[in-house]
C-alpha cells in the first residue's frame, strides 16, 4: 500500500539531526572494525585476504541494500524503511560480537550490510525536504556524519577493545555500537514524520536494477555512477588494508590505528560540512569533483613511497578530505538529473555502484598486500582514483552541452 500524503511537509530541522545521528551509526559499524582486522586476523586464524572478505561482503550487502531500500523508500516511504535498517542493524552489531569464527563474522557482516545500505533513503529524505539551493549543504551535513563516524567508529574499536581477551574482547565497541542503533530507532519514531507523496510513491514501482539501467540510459548519469564505481574501488583498496599496513610498516595497534583515523574523519567532517558546499557554490559541482579527486590520487601515491611514519599520515588525512569532499557533490548531482520521483532509487543506484566497487577494492587489495607488498594496494588506489576524475570532467561537459541545447 503507498504512502499516506503527508498533512504537512516535515519539519526538517527535526528530521536532519535524527537522520545524520543514522550516518554516524551506519559509518561507526564500517569503522568500528578497522582497528580489529589484524587481530581477527590473530584470533580466528584467518588469513589478510580472508580479513578483507569482511570489507568484501559488508559491501556486497550494501550493494543489495541500496537497490532494494532507496527504491522500496520511493514506493512506501521512507520512515518504514528507516525504521527497518536501523533495528536490524542493531542486532547486526550484537551477532558480529558472538560471532565463533572468521566465516560467520563474514556472513553477518554481508546482512549487516545490507541493512546498512540505507544511505540513498536518508539522501533521498533530505530531498524532499530541502530547496535546491540549500541541496549540496545539507547533502554535505550527511557526509560531515559520514567524518564523524570514521572519527568515532576507529576510536571505539581501538580504544574499547580488549585484543587480550580474544573474541570476547570485541565485544564492548560492538555493543555499544548497538546501542546507538537504538537510540537512532528512537529518534526516528519521535521526530522523522513521512515526505513521500503518493504520486512519488506510484512512480517508483519497478525492479530493483531498473534504477541502474535508467541511470546507464542518461550520459550525466552514466558517467556519475562511473566515476562512483571507479572512485570507490580504488580508495576501498587503501581502506581494506590501513590497519594490516599500519601494523606491518609501523608495528601499530589497534589504538594507534584508532588514532590515525580518528585524525582523517575530522578531516572528512570538515570537508564535508563546512567547505563541500561553499567550493560547490563558488566554482560548480564538477569543478569540486574533479579537484577532490585529483589532490586523493596524489596524496595516495606520497602515502605509499614515504618512509616517514608523520608525512604518511598527513598524506592519509589529505587524501580522505579530497575524496570525500566529492560526495555531497556527486549526490546534488545526481539528484538534480534524475527524473521526478525517482530520486530515492537514482541514488540508491549510485551508492550500490559505490558499495559493488568496495567489494572489488578490498579483494584486489588483499591480494596486492599477499602476493607484492604493503605498498601495492596504495599505489593501485592512487593510479585508479585518475579515470574516476576524468570521468567527472566528461560528465561535466556533457551536462553543458545539455544546458547550451
Amino acid at each position: 500500500m503507498p504512502p499516506r500524503r503527508p498533512a504537512a511537509p516535515p519539519d526538517a530541522r527535526l528530521a536532519v539531526p535524527v537522520l545524520l545521528l543514522i550516518v554516524f551509526v551506519s559509518l561507526i559499524g564500517f569503522g568500528v572494525v578497522i582497528p580489529l582486522l589484524p587481530f581477527y586476523a590473530h584470533v580466528f586464524d584467518a588469513t589478510p585476504w580472508q580479513v578483507t572478505l569482511m570489507f568484501s561482503t559488508f559491501s556486497a550487502g550494501q550493494f543489495v541494500g541500496e537497490l532494494t531500500w532507496g527504491r522500496l523508500s520511493d514506493r512506501i516511504g521512507r520512515r518504514p524503511v528507516l525504521l527497518i535498517t536501523i533495528a536490524a542493524s542493531a542486532l547486526g552489531y550484537v551477532a558480529l560480537a558472538f560471532s565463533p569464527n572468521i566465516w560467520v563474522a563474514i556472513l553477518v557482516r554481508a546482512l549487516a550490510g545490507f541493512f546498512s545500505g540505507n544511505i540513498s533513503t536518508i539522501q533521498g529524505y533530505i530531498v524532499d525536504v530541502t530547496p535546491p539551493e540549500r541541496l549540496a549543504g545539507r547533502l554535505g551535513l550527511i557526509g560531515g556524519a559520514f567524518g564523524i563516524g570514521f572519527v568515532v567508529g576507529p576510536w571505539l574499536g581501538g580504544v574499547l577493545a580488549r585484543p587480550e581477551m580474544g573474541a570476547a574482547g570485541f565485544h564492548p565497541p560492538l555493543l555499544v555500537s548497538a546501542g546507538l542503533c537504538v537510540v537512532a530507532t528512537v529518534g526516528v519514531m519521535a521526530f522523522v514524520r513521512e515526505s513521500v507523496s503518493e504520486k512519488g510513491a506510484h512512480l517508483a514501482r519497478t525492479g530493483p536494477l531498473a534504477a541502474l539501467a535508467q541511470a546507464w540510459t542518461d550520459p550525466v548519469l552514466r558517467r556519475l555512477v562511473a566515476m562512483t564505481f571507479m572512485g570507490f574501488a580504488s580508495f576501498s583498496a587503501m581502506w581494506s588494508v590501513l590497519g594490516l599496513w599500519g601494523a606491518a610498516r609501523f608495528g601499530w595497534g589497534p589504538m594507534e590505528i584508532g588514532y590515525v583515523m580518528g585524525a582523517t574523519g575530522v578531516a572528512a567532517a570538515l570537508s564535508q560540512s563546512f567547505f563541500s558546499g561553499m567550493l560547490v557554490r563558488r566554482v560548480g559541482g564538477v569543478a569540486t569533483i574533479v579537484a577532490g579527486l585529483s589532490v586523493t590520487s596524489v596524496a595516495l601515491l606520497i602515502q605509499a613511497a614515504s618512509p616517514w611514519v608523520w608525512l604518511c599520515i598527513a598524506a592519509v588525512t589529505v587524501a580522505v578530505t579530497g575524496h570525500t569532499l566529492t560526495q555531497p557533490a556527486t549526490s546534488a548531482l545526481i539528484s538534480e538529473a534524475a527524473p521526478q520521483g525517482r530520486q530515492g532509487a537514482i541514488l540508491g543506484a549510485n551508492n550500490a555502484a559505490g558499495s559493488a566497487a568496495r567489494v572489488i577494492g578490498p579483494v584486489v587489495a588483499g591480494m596486492l598486500f599477499s602476493s607484492v607488498g604493503g605498498w601495492a594496494p596504495i599505489v593501485f588506489a592512487g593510479v585508479g582514483i585518475v579515470p574516476a576524475a576524468w570521468l567527472a570532467w566528461r560528465a561535466g561537459r556533457q551536462l553543458r552541452l545539455r544546458g547550451a541545447g
